[in-house]
């Protein structure tokens, strides 16, 4: 009996979801489950947005945030306007009418060549540094961000950067904002200078469930 449904099935359908792919599948069933967007891959990155930087950006806020556990942000071709400054994390309970500015605590190494440094902090305005960006310099790299929509687990990151002019600069650390509720807003910003136009920050959001 030749096929007569889509996913290769004869008779009866089975449902397929997220999550709940029943029957053989060949290469263009899968095709059509991707297409349909029910094919289960876990793990699998989302594009939510992407924000580019014009002349004098300072923060980059992302206001929504989709259904996600976990969160990938990734950032490119930065430089700073003029004086060197790092790209941190901040968090919102409001949609983003306004940003946690207190009570993160982190901890990271950077260096420049052979020589790293330790830099932690218990009480600061940001979760975590990436970046050590100056005008002479592009810089790259990326956090992943958990639990933001979770009101029972506190938000968290891992990140790690790289930097390069006549030096290779990199920095790679983790930080927490020990409060149980839902951040419902990101926001991805320098804690001193701005960025010349051209710099890319995208966030994704990561499919497992």
């Amino acid at each position: 009996m030749a096929d007569d449904l889509k996913y290769g099935y004869k008779g009866a359908e089975p449902t397929q979801s997220f999550g709940n792919n029943t029957g053989v599948f060949d290469p263009n069933d899968i095709n059509n489950l991707i297409a349909d967007n029910k094919w289960t891959t876990f793990g699998q990155l989302e594009l939510i947005e992407t924000q580019t930087s014009t002349n004098g950006t300072s923060a980059f806020n992302f206001l929504n945030l989709g259904s996600y556990n976990v969160h990938f942000v990734t950032f490119t071709n930065c430089k700073a306007t003029s004086a060197e400054t790092n790209m941190a994390l901040r968090f919102s309970n409001n949609g983003g009418t306004s940003w946690i500015a207190t009570g993160y605590q982190f901890a990271y190494w950077f260096g420049r060549n052979v020589n790293p440094l330790e830099q932690k902090s218990t009480n600061s305005a940001f979760l975590g540094y990436a970046g050590q960006i100056t005008s002479s310099t592009v810089c790259g790299g990326y956090f992943y961000v958990y639990n933001l929509l979770d009101s029972s687990k506190y938000s968290f990151a891992s990140y790690q950067s790289e930097a390069t002019s006549n030096t290779t600069q990199y920095s790679f650390g983790s930080g927490v904002l020990p409060t149980a509720e839902t951040h419902n807003a990101l926001q991805v910003t320098m804690n001193t200078d701005s960025l010349v136009a051209g710099a890319v920050v995208s966030l994704y959001g990561i499919r497992y469930s």
